[in-house]
């Protein structure tokens, strides 16, 4: 490490963290502008306005947009380096285009490292922090009704709920038209329906009006009851599966929650896939992003930083809008988690190359 690559680390991070205030200090206003009838008509307390949403809204866009951040800074204060002709005395000084990147990929580094802590296990608490604020004041989006719910309980044991009610603390989940049925193998052992299951407490569930079939070959006896209580090892809640829960896991209870849910057979956690394969794959972004902006910008051409800020900007808005694009087909089932999550990284990274390799000549 020498005086030249400390000089080049304090550019890009202190540039990076410039245009991050600079950025949020602006989304911030737009979204008091947006929200500030929400605010009112809610008469929320200016307390949690600050610490319990816009506290947590900070991380939350921070990283959401980090790629953006980074590859805007790597832009900015390269080609203000090229203008001065720092660039061109480095490379007159001995220093090749390699051992240049040294400080780049150094300074990628940490911001990966920052961008995968938070993303991974601090900004998920924010986020449902946020995401609770927004569902009680601003948009209600919390799934209280589920209708053909099916899971396997336990290995050989499957629950199917055709309408599930979730509608209070007091009422944590009422069902209607439930079957339970228990295998051994494939074979199917008994099966008893009941018009209504409630949930209680501790796993402990309540099944009225049941009819059960016990089947012995080609034997089959029937039982019916008013009330069976029974211990089934699930909750109302891990029936209700939005994509907001994604947001407010850590990744190792990202990951638990997936390998419980993919062994119940639940088939609708494409958007958890998602989020875990994103939290891998747009840290790595930072070091796509800085090998893209240094071989646009090192070169001093006419027109100025302009030109360059211009096409970066372009760039960052391709690449958000190419993952979120790819987001939406991984959900709907079009486009599998992992190349969604991976896609925009893997094109850029493709564009990104052959660019380094033409400016590493020069």
């Amino acid at each position: 490490m020498k005086r030249l690559d400390w000089y080049i680390i304090r550019k890009f991070l202190g540039t990076f963290f410039f245009s991050l205030v600079l950025i949020l200090s602006i989304a911030i206003v737009f979204d008091i502008t947006e929200k500030m009838d929400d605010f009112f008509e809610s008469q929320i307390p200016l307390k949690e306005i600050i610490f319990d949403y816009y506290l947590n809204f900070i991380p939350y866009y921070m990283n959401m947009f980090s790629s953006l951040f980074i590859f805007i800074s790597v832009i900015f204060f390269t080609s203000k380096m090229a203008g001065n002709s720092e660039i061109i005395a480095m490379h007159a000084a001995g220093m090749s285009y390699h051992r240049m990147m040294r400080p780049y990929w150094i300074s990628a580094t940490l911001l990966f490292l920052l961008s995968f802590w938070l993303g991974g296990y601090i900004i998920p608490k924010a986020s449902g922090k946020m995401l609770a604020f927004t569902d009680k004041y601003v948009e209600h989006f919390t799934q209280t009704n589920a209708r053909n719910v099916q899971a396997e309980i336990t290995p050989g044991t499957i629950l199917y709920i055709e309408t599930l009610q979730n509608n209070s603390e007091h009422n944590p989940g009422i069902g209607y038209h439930a079957s339970l049925e228990r295998f051994d193998g494939k074979t199917l052992v008994s099966r008893t329906t009941c018009d209504r299951i409630i949930y209680d407490s501790c796993y402990h569930w309540h099944m009225e009006t049941c009819v059960t079939r016990t089947f012995d070959g080609l034997h089959e006896s029937l039982e019916e009851h008013k009330r069976i209580d029974t211990t089934l090892m699930i909750e109302p809640g891990d029936l209700f599966i939005t994509s907001q829960l994604a947001q407010q896991m850590t990744n190792p209870e990202l990951r638990d929650f997936m390998e419980k849910q993919q062994a119940r057979g639940t088939g609708n956690i494409q958007a958890f896939e998602t989020e875990y394969h994103k939290r891998w794959a747009s840290p790595l972004g930072a070091f796509i992003m800085t090998l893209l902006g240094v071989t646009m910008s090192s070169r001093k051409v006419r027109g100025g930083m302009g030109k360059n800020l211009g096409i970066g900007l372009v760039l960052t808005a391709l690449y958000i809008l190419f993952s979120t694009v790819s987001t939406t087909f991984s959900v709907s089932g079009v486009m599998s988690p992992f190349m969604s999550a991976w896609l925009p990284n893997l094109v850029f990274l493709t564009l990104s190359v052959p660019l380094y390799m033409q400016a590493s000549k020069y």
